[in-house]
């Protein structure tokens, strides 16, 4: 007997290496997953903008990393005595406009290097919703709790949407390697604020859009992120307390599936050791001189040198 829908990533004809580097842009979601792309060790960027949640926005960021196009202090706002891009996320937020414009130009360096190489690009999309800061008529990435006076709220239109997913595809296509494989997910993250039917709206459209746009385009591809919180991890123990967002279970979990329909099995046996010594290190002890520990650092440090020979990229670099 079965008691619980389960739902599955279907197994890719191309996988991802060990050398393989991963650019992943979106929700809060996307920088999950990439957290755990990091802990195994892989070669990965992720949200040179910070977290952004619209379409819109995730192809003005695709569109600014593809030109190189760096901002000035035209494209500012200050607030609360900060310099503020309506296209990012708080993290850029500084006191002084060198600073901010540093941060975020950095940033544009360092995606449009690394989107040249990349192999695979993972998008999430979170919202349907946008805010437009109405004193500039510009739609935004982020409100950066800017007064709401200041804005307007509107759903994107399917058009919008559509033309959105469809730029961004062409941006990565024309910077990264002719091979790209272009990930689409949507997040599973539930935006309450916006009600539960309106959230269920937003998330609808960004689900029709995506396959709209990649039905018959080669190397582009949906995962049914969004369907396997929703209908096989439908319970909420699978949540943290904000009953909001999936807990470090069903995120290990979507990964796990993620990677066996994904990467190579060299990858996955790489990924899989990396993650047990990253727990190893974790191990702390009061007396660095006991016979016993010293032994377990040497084992551990021989561990890690043998998968930094697998791999011509800096791993465990911190350690």
């Amino acid at each position: 007997m079965k008691f619980r829908t389960e739902v599955d990533i279907y197994e890719s004809e191309y996988k991802i290496e060990i050398e393989d580097k991963i650019f992943s842009i979106g929700s809060c979601f996307a920088s999950e997953m990439s957290d755990l792309f990091k802990q195994g060790q892989l070669q990965t960027v992720n949200n040179p903008f910070g977290t952004i949640f619209n379409p819109f926005s995730i192809n003005n960021s695709i569109q600014r990393l593809h030109d190189s196009e760096f901002y000035t202090e035209e494209d500012l706002i200050t607030f609360n005595d900060e310099y503020i891009s309506l296209d990012h996320h708080t993290d850029f937020d500084t006191r002084y406009i060198h600073q901010t414009l540093e941060k975020i130009n950095a940033k544009i360096v360092e995606g449009n290097q690394f989107l040249q190489e990349t192999n695979w690009v993972i998008i999430t999309y979170g919202t349907s919703f946008i805010y437009e800061f109405i004193p500039k008529k510009k739609l935004v990435a982020n409100c950066h709790k800017i007064p709401q006076k200041y804005f307007e709220k509107r759903l994107l239109t399917q058009q919008e949407i559509t033309d959105s997913i469809y730029n961004t595809i062409l941006n990565l296509k024309d910077i990264c390697r002719d091979d790209v494989q272009i990930l689409f997910t949507v997040s599973p993250v539930r935006h309450t604020k916006d009600g539960m039917v309106e959230n269920q709206l937003s998330k609808s459209k960004l689900i029709t859009a995506i396959h709209e746009v990649i039905s018959g385009l080669e190397n582009c591809h949906y995962l049914p992120i969004y369907e396997m919180v929703m209908d096989d991890l439908r319970d909420y123990r699978f949540y943290k307390e904000d009953m909001i967002h999936p807990n470090s279970q069903a995120i290990n979990y979507i990964f796990e599936k993620f990677g066996k329909a994904y990467f190579s099995e060299d990858t996955q046996d790489f990924i899989k050791e990396n993650f047990k010594i990253n727990k190893a290190l974790e191990h702390k002890t009061e007396d660095p001189k006991d016979p016993k520990y010293i032994e377990f650092k040497e084992k551990l440090n021989h561990r890690i040198e043998v998968q930094r020979k697998k791999v011509k990229h800096k791993i465990f670099s911190n350690d």
